[in-house]
């Protein structure tokens, strides 16, 4: 049976040896992020900070900082959640392997949320100041709720069967929010309380909303999941937490409110205001700038008795919300032929920030008889991909045929990246959008959460070998040096600063692609990446796919040697170059603070409670 508090979740990954306290007061501006992520990267156990600077309430962070210990949280469930979501999108499946799903009836009781008159998340109020003020990065706009779930209902239909339970960062102090009475509530595109805000901007009238925080584990977990249609959040925090989820309507008005929530932000949002948000170092590894956002205007702070306060820290990838991301596939990965038929597996990267970068494996079909494969059903596949949910948002979707190597590993990415460079044709095999949505937090486009996409579909016999050293007699034109080879058949060249001419490309690319003849030898590579320090770009995989894919926007950073455009379609004879340079308008990067690392350094130390751990 799964916890039924955040407190029962604490205790018994303390009784296990998966939890750590650090019994001295922890600073929330910088310091207690820095120690989370540090331990994260150590693969540490989780953290408790019971004495926090600035607040009454103790923090924990790092609960699911690894699959292991995520796996151990949900241990009694995850098996029969997963029966449960392969029967929402296949519900004949459950005819043919009725012995599978004997699970599901029993986990099917805990799906509808249970009313209930009165509960502890009610017993007390705060002020939003006198919660734990969480700052990630220097240069943070203020402190952020980053493990919020934020619940709202469909103004047309209101109830529980039509809520929304999302991540959507909350912005808790700073900028020009009213001390104490507004939050900002920054939601990215092609979500959820997306379509209950436009409901209620139409209908003239505020949106009731409520940020909750901590709870039942189950509940941070729903909250990130891309569910299939018609199975609510909630509903899913009840399974995977295996007890219904108790809710509490507020005495005060308002929506409902889980009753073993640790906090509740109650307020509404107004459908003309909005104020500015951020900056807010996000998992992209940069800044998200600040934008203007909605505002929810707060009426009450709720918290039960020892309210304890989650939360995470996102940067650079990967990070705590890797293990999201992995939960989230373990779950859905293998229902992707049953939505998208003819699409074996899907892998969004999270190297590269997961949105700018999508691998694919689909079928190769629709000419059997022919005596060359090609790309066909895989371009049909890619649409696809493209037009499912928080899919649309890829940025860089490479798409490879099942056929041409059946075991091919997708998570398996140098693997599956020699796959694709050893059959591409760039003359026929890039697909372009040029004016398109992008994430909101990528900054690599022409506007904001405007950019481009680019579907790389390769199919049929290996064309090419690819080369592992770079060759002597290579010569780059002026400007351009220190080339490295990233991984087989990828080149990293570091080229001059980007400057931009008035159309906002760079003539040095231009020239640097003009420069080859054919025969040259950089034409053995058939990916070329221009980068601003090609030995920190080619020195371990993730850096390559950090700097590659977070660093470019398709339309306007892709540029090939004898490229060309006929009736719209551009290719290009030889290699493929992708300009993947720092540009006036991208984001800045994340940097640690120093004398902040020095102080967790010390807790690492011998006799510190880190010692051993980091």
């Amino acid at each position: 049976m799964g916890y039924r508090t955040l407190a029962d979740c604490v205790e018994d990954l303390r009784k296990t040896g998966r939890l750590v306290a650090i019994d001295r007061e922890v600073d929330p501006r910088l310091e207690a992020a820095a120690i989370q992520r540090r331990v994260f990267e150590a693969g540490g156990p989780a953290l408790l900070f019971p004495r926090v600077k600035g607040t009454a309430f103790p923090m924990v962070g790092n609960l699911f900082g690894s699959m292991e210990r995520t796996h151990f949280i949900f241990r009694d469930t995850l098996e029969a959640v997963r029966h449960l979501v392969e029967l929402k999108v296949r519900p004949p499946a459950a005819l043919a392997r009725p012995w599978r799903y004997r699970d599901v009836p029993f986990t099917a009781l805990h799906l509808l949320p249970k009313k209930v008159g009165r509960g502890p998340i009610l017993t007390n109020q705060t002020t939003l100041s006198r919660l734990p003020q969480l700052q990630s990065w220097p240069d943070d706009g203020g402190a952020f709720v980053t493990l919020p779930q934020v619940y709202t209902e469909d103004p047309d239909r209101p109830g529980l069967a039509r809520s929304n339970l999302g991540m959507y960062r909350v912005q808790l102090s700073g900028n020009r929010y009213e001390p104490d009475g507004e939050v900002g509530l920054h939601y990215q595109i092609h979500r959820g309380i997306g379509v209950h805000h436009s409901a209620a901007i139409r209908r003239g009238e505020p949106l009731r909303a409520s940020v909750f925080v901590g709870g039942p584990p189950s509940m941070t977990i729903a909250a990130v999941m891309p569910l299939p249609e018609g199975l609510p959040e909630l509903s899913f925090a009840g399974a995977l937490g295996g007890r219904r989820i108790r809710m509490v309507r507020d005495p005060l008005g308002g929506l409902p409110i889980p009753a073993e929530a640790d906090f509740a932000i109650v307020g509404t949002i107004d459908p003309d205001a909005r104020k500015p948000e951020g900056p807010f170092g996000d998992h992209l590894g940069y800044y998200s700038l600040t934008h203007d956002f909605p505002v929810l205007k707060v009426d009450r702070v709720y918290h039960r008795p020892g309210a304890i306060w989650p939360f995470t820290s996102v940067g650079r990838p990967p990070q705590e919300d890797t293990s999201f991301g992995e939960l989230i596939h373990e779950l859905t990965g293998p229902l992707i032929p049953t939505v998208l038929p003819g699409v074996h597996a899907v892998h969004a990267v999270d190297a590269a920030g997961v949105h700018p970068l999508l691998l694919a494996v689909a079928s190769e079909r629709y000419v059997p008889y022919a005596e060359v494969r090609r790309p066909q059903e895989l371009l049909t596949s890619a649409n696809a991909i493209l037009g499912q949910g928080q899919m649309s948002l890829a940025k860089y979707l490479l798409i490879v045929a099942k056929e041409d190597d059946p075991g091919l590993d997708i998570n398996d990415i140098p693997a599956f990246l020699r796959h694709l460079l050893e059959r591409v044709d760039w003359s026929t095999d890039l697909h372009f959008q040029t004016r398109t949505t992008i994430d909101t937090l990528d900054y690599s486009g022409h506007g904001f959460n405007q950019g481009s996409k680019v579907v790389i579909a390769a199919a049929g016999p290996r064309r090419r070998g690819l080369p592992t050293e770079v060759p002597s007699d290579l010569r780059l034109p002026e400007g351009f040096g220190d080339p490295r080879v990233a991984l087989p058949g990828i080149l990293t060249v570091r080229g001059p600063s980007f400057r931009a001419d008035p159309s906002g490309s760079d003539p040095a690319l231009r020239a640097f692609c003009r420069s080859f003849a054919e025969g040259d030898p950089i034409g053995s590579f058939p990916l070329v990446v221009v980068v601003d320090d090609s030995e920190f770009a080619a020195r371990t995989e993730k850096n390559f796919l950090w700097v590659t894919f977070t660093r470019s926007n398709p339309a306007a950073d892709i540029d090939g040697v004898g490229a060309f455009c006929h009736q719209k379609h551009w290719g290009c004879a030889g290699p493929l170059v992708i300009d993947a340079r720092i540009k006036p308008h991208h984001a800045p990067p994340l940097v640690d603070d120093p004398e902040i690392e020095r102080r967790v350094d010390a807790l690492g130390a011998p006799g510190g409670p880190l010692h051993g751990i980091i």
